[in-house]
């Protein structure tokens, strides 16, 4: 079979690895997949410069799966990331990508978690780990975490742990896997840490560099200059002018955060924020709702929206200008994803246009500027398509979503069309519903049955 070079055909990976692909629809290879894969399945150490949303995680997982023995129950293969967010996706990614493959068992190992289940996972074998490295330290220096089998090591957003002060804790697990391993080391930047890194325990790496700048042309970028006194009311001036289903709005601040979201839901829009002081739960919960469409606008700082990757984000928002003209490049790449087009709106004020300037010369061209007073929207507030349902219960029960679908769609006489996403966590799954049918899908699930057994179900938002 010939294919195009950027054909996954055209890799030495097993047929059912391939038909899976094609289910999953992977159907051509993204740059930083055509350039780094040929040279890590030759087993050869990696360093590749990609960003976030290049498609580096099926890079690195179709190249451990590759290397993995499934009937040999040890940890073969362990993946650093800097946030639990980034393992979870990382994890979720690479069940996906392994369903091919009889039965690959792999562990998150993240703080934020309780230790008890992840000791108890580990102790029934696991092939691959992914995690954050303190957490990883701490299960190696219990003695829970054997890594003698292991081959694969890969480092996610290795400029990102650098940032978070993690080097020590990279060096010192390196120097706990086998000499006889593949490293691969992926980073959006080159912070000289990593020439560091790479020097202590990669064998002659080959650099991999794809210049991913997203495509300009599928991001429409326009700017307000606001005084700050009515930054926060034109937000919902920009909300009800575009009416996308799903925005990122981007604050410097975890007080700003805090201040939008109160002002938004005032205004009837179904708002949530997320900055670094959530519980993890909470944190979760937030995120599920985005990602499910029950939520239209997720207001966040920088730091807390690392390793968010939500399909479909209609429009980025940038509150506050940041001082950083990378990291604003970073955020509008957020929307404009795969074929969709993107929306990114920028608000200024006149203490920022310094940082403004920075952004241009970076992007190599002028910003579009546009006066607040043509801001004219629809004045109903915008409301999310779906709502979200809490059931009590996830895998510690067994739950999996198909009970939940079928649940609904059985018995409750709802059609699939009227069911979203379905999440399940280890003690309570998340289902997205159409949000006309809320109220009722919670009378019906309480008073029904869910894999033969009575559920606690609760509604996360209103629904008027």
């Amino acid at each position: 079979m010939t294919g195009s070079a950027t054909d996954f055909a055209t890799l030495p990976l097993s047929p059912q690895t391939l038909a899976n692909l094609t289910q999953l629809g992977y159907l051509q290879m993204t740059p930083i997949q055509a350039a780094s894969l040929p040279v890590a399945l030759l087993g050869k150490d990696l360093i590749a410069q990609a960003k976030t949303g290049s498609g580096k995680t099926a890079a690195f997982a179709l190249a451990l799966l590759a290397n993995l023995n499934p009937r040999r129950f040890a940890v073969q293969a362990m993946v650093l990331c800097p946030t639990r967010e980034l393992a979870d996706q990382v994890t979720t990614e690479i069940r996906r990508l392994a369903r091919a493959e009889e039965n690959i068992k792999v562990v998150t190992l993240c703080g934020g978690v309780a230790l008890r289940g992840q000791l108890a996972s580990l102790e029934h074998g696991a092939h691959i780990v992914v995690g954050t490295p303190g957490r990883i330290m701490d299960h190696l220096d219990r003695g829970s975490l054997d890594l003698e089998a292991l081959n694969t090591l890969v480092l996610d957003e290795a400029d990102r742990m650098l940032d978070m002060g993690f080097f020590d804790d990279i060096a010192k697990v390196a120097r706990l896997c086998p000499k006889e391993r593949q490293t691969l080391l992926f980073s959006a930047t080159y912070p000289e840490g990593i020439a560091k890194l790479s020097a202590q325990f990669m064998k002659s790496p080959q650099q991999i560099t794809v210049q991913a700048q997203h495509d300009g042309a599928k991001i429409r970028q326009r700017w307000y200059e606001v005084k700050d006194s009515e930054r926060l009311h034109t937000v919902s001036l920009l909300l009800n002018h575009f009416r996308p289903l799903s925005s990122l709005a981007f604050c410097n601040t975890k007080q700003q955060c805090r201040d939008l979201v109160q002002v938004l839901q005032a205004q009837g829009f179904s708002a949530l924020a997320l900055f670094g002081e959530l519980e993890q739960r909470e944190r979760d919960q937030v995120l599920v709702q985005f990602a499910n469409r029950s939520c239209s606008v997720l207001v966040a700082t920088d730091v807390a929206a690392r390793g968010l990757d939500i399909a479909q984000l209609e429009a980025v928002i940038n509150v506050d200008v940041t001082p950083d003209p990378e990291i604003h490049i970073h955020r509008i790449g957020r929307t404009g994803r795969g074929d969709a087009e993107g929306l990114a709106l920028s608000l200024a004020g006149m203490d920022e246009m310094g940082s403004v300037g920075k952004i241009e010369q970076l992007q190599g061209r002028e910003s579009e500027w546009h006066p607040v007073g043509e801001l004219a929207g629809d004045p109903t507030p915008l409301q999310p398509p779906m709502a979200t349902l809490q059931i009590v219960g996830g895998r510690k029960e067994k739950i999996r979503a198909g009970d939940v679908l079928g649940a609904l769609t059985g018995e409750a006489g709802f059609t699939k069309e009227q069911v979203g996403k379905i999440n399940v966590n280890e003690f309570s799954t998340y289902v997205a519903v159409d949000r006309r049918i809320a109220r009722e899908a919670v009378h019906k699930l309480s008073t029904g049955r869910v894999k033969g057994k009575t559920v606690k179900v609760r509604l996360l938002d209103d629904v008027a």
